[in-house]
């Protein structure tokens, strides 16, 4: 018996891969805690299909060959119908001819856009793409009359996917970036960096990196006195990013982000508003911590999961792709997903708001 349920049947395994340790624990971690709730109210409410859903996590320690060896496992030793994660685009992209080979449905909680461009039958995410995030950027950077930048980016899969799509797109919004600075995620001091981007013409900076990167950046830039706008990326959408770069450090920083951080300043009309007040108070009240976008991704991922396998009565593989595929109109944590079989992230810009960091907290543009 479980939660008051009587299940026949084997379980419905569902994988999971997440950095729950390493450099990109602060990603894997809500996400790990997001996929185990979720798991426990599926199975509180009767499972799915009359069976009770098992999801199976790995901890990838935030390293690409160790991402491949638990997809192995969770394909041939656990015999999963479909994966959620990795919590990267690096490692994303390590485990995707694993997976289309065996044909297991994937959604990722990463953004790099390679992940499912050009589209891939077994492939999904539920990050937005990072030309979207930097459709905003850019959008409020010429709105505030912004029009030269300078770019720090870190060196990793996820750090030059939004260095290029920040140069192809500068363009199109009247933008010339005027520095292009890059660091490796690792690096501990980035006034180098910083320096020559002082020495430019550049109106506005942005970073694109995850933790610990742009916490540096932000800590050099107060020390160095750089009063330029800083823009960073939605790889630090988490309280986390706060906490590392300092409250004074990262006061007044820009950045594009999913509404969920902002969910007390969205209007309680607004169709998205009531999953995330759901989502919060569950996780909340569960984990004690505050909700990230990332544990969001996971929560996104498993919901299309678990719509694909109810709207496609089966829990084979090969159907949960097909209904993936057919999902419209179902708004989660991260926006409204309208998948096809031309688009298998299903997000849009208007999934996305602009937030300043204002004391501590998030602030929500209007």
């Amino acid at each position: 018996m479980h939660g008051g349920t009587a299940f026949a049947n084997e379980p419905i395994r569902i994988g999971a891969v997440f950095s729950v340790t390493g450099p990109a624990a602060f990603l894997g971690e809500p996400e790990r805690n997001t996929a185990k709730m979720m798991e426990e109210e599926i199975n509180k409410a009767g499972g799915l299909l009359g069976r009770k859903v098992e999801v199976v996590v790995y901890d990838d320690e935030s390293d690409a060959t160790k991402a491949v060896t638990a997809v192995d496992r969770l394909i041939k030793k656990d015999k999963v119908v479909a994966i959620i994660g990795p919590s990267t685009s690096g490692n994303t992209l390590a485990i995707i001819p694993k997976v289309e080979e065996a044909k297991i449905p994937l959604i990722s909680c990463a953004a790099a856009k390679k992940i499912n461009l050009p589209v891939k039958r077994y492939v999904f995410k539920t990050a937005q793409s990072d030309a979207i995030f930097v459709k905003k950027i850019y959008q409020h950077a010429k709105k505030n009359g912004w029009t030269k930048v300078a770019l720090l980016s870190a060196s990793d899969a996820y750090g030059s996917a939004g260095r290029e799509d920040l140069k192809e797109l500068a363009g199109q919004f009247g933008i010339t970036v005027v520095g292009d600075e890059v660091f490796g995620p690792k690096d501990t001091d980035m006034t180098a960096q910083l320096t020559k981007i002082k020495g430019t013409a550049a109106q506005a900076i942005v970073c694109w990196g995850t933790n610990p990167g742009p916490a540096v950046i932000a800590r050099n830039r107060a020390q160095l006195g750089i009063k330029t706008p800083l823009y960073m990326s939605q790889g630090v959408a988490s309280k986390k990013f706060i906490e590392l770069a300092g409250k004074e450090n990262s006061e007044g920083i820009f950045l594009p982000a999913g509404r969920l951080l902002v969910e007390d300043q969205v209007d309680p009309k607004h169709p998205q508003k009531k999953v995330l007040a759901g989502y919060i108070k569950d996780y909340e009240g569960k984990f004690k911590g505050g909700v990230s976008a990332f544990g969001g991704h996971a929560f996104d991922a498993m919901k299309l999961i678990e719509l694909a396998i109810r709207n496609g009565k089966s829990a084979e593989p090969e159907a949960i792709r097909d209904h993936i595929e057919k999902i419209r109109g179902l708004w989660g944590a991260g926006g409204e997903f309208n998948l096809s079989p031309a688009d298998h992230s299903g997000l849009t810009e208007d999934s996305m708001v602009m937030v300043k960091i204002v004391k501590g907290d998030w602030d929500l543009i209007k």
